[in-house]
Parts: structure tokens; C-alpha cells; sequence
């Protein structure tokens, strides 16, 4: 029944209604669910400063959290004279202040020190 228009008679037309019915009830569920997946997760909750220093593993004091902010290191969002804070931000962050193994320390400095090689070699024509 892909077709409604052809075909169409006073007979068909209680099968179409029902075809008709279901896809919207289909469509209304797809919705449905994509409303909920678009809902904000627990990744995307606001903090304020006191909730911040409450969820940062170190338990920075408020002027440390300033200090930051100040600083520019801390990613933050300001509201007028409020300092927001979102979730899935800080995570980020605090990942990426995660100080190298020796072994990754070595690795990128091989991986470096080989596209230099590289560089120079194809610079001076061997």
C-alpha cells in the first residue's frame, strides 16, 4: 500500500485507514524516542563553583577555582556574573592533565625524532 491515491475505493479504504493508523503510531514512536535520546545526560549537568569543588577529585577551595578560571584553565562558561561548569567538559579536562607513562613520554619522542630524520633527509635530498 505504498500508493494511496491509486486504487483507492470504498472497499480498500478500511485497510487504508488501518495502514494509515499504524504508520503514525510507528512515526509518533520514532519520536518519541528520539526526543529521549536527545534529553540531556548526566555527562551534560551544569555545575555551579561549590558543586565543582565538590565533584573535582582534589577538593579545590573557591580561590583555587578563581585562580583557574583567572588563569584560563578551566574550561568554564559565564552567565553574567555566574561561573557554569559543565560535566562532560571538566571530565575532559581532568583527563587530559593525566601525566604520561615513561614509556608513552618515549614513544612520542621516537615518533618525533623519526618525522625529523624524515624531514631533513628528503630536505637535503637523500
Amino acid at each position: 500500500m505504498e500508493n494511496f491515491t491509486e486504487g483507492l475505493t470504498l472497499e480498500t479504504l478500511p485497510k487504508a485507514f488501518t495502514h494509515l493508523t499504524n504508520e503514525v503510531s510507528e512515526i509518533k514512536r520514532l519520536l518519541l524516542e528520539k526526543s529521549y535520546q536527545s534529553q540531556p545526560t548526566e555527562t551534560d549537568r551544569w555545575f555551579d563553583l561549590k558543586e565543582l569543588c565538590i565533584y573535582h577529585p582534589d577538593k579545590p577551595s573557591k580561590p583555587t577555582v578563581y585562580g583557574w578560571v583567572n588563569a584560563g584553565t578551566v574550561p568554564v562558561h559565564k552567565g553574567g556574573k555566574k561561573l557554569r561548569f559543565l560535566k562532560s567538559e571538566i571530565d575532559s579536562w581532568l583527563r587530559l592533565g593525566k601525566k604520561k607513562t615513561l614509556a608513552e613520554t618515549a614513544s612520542e619522542a621516537e615518533t618525533y625524532l623519526k618525522s625529523k630524520g624524515n624531514r631533513l633527509a628528503s630536505i637535503h635530498g637523500k
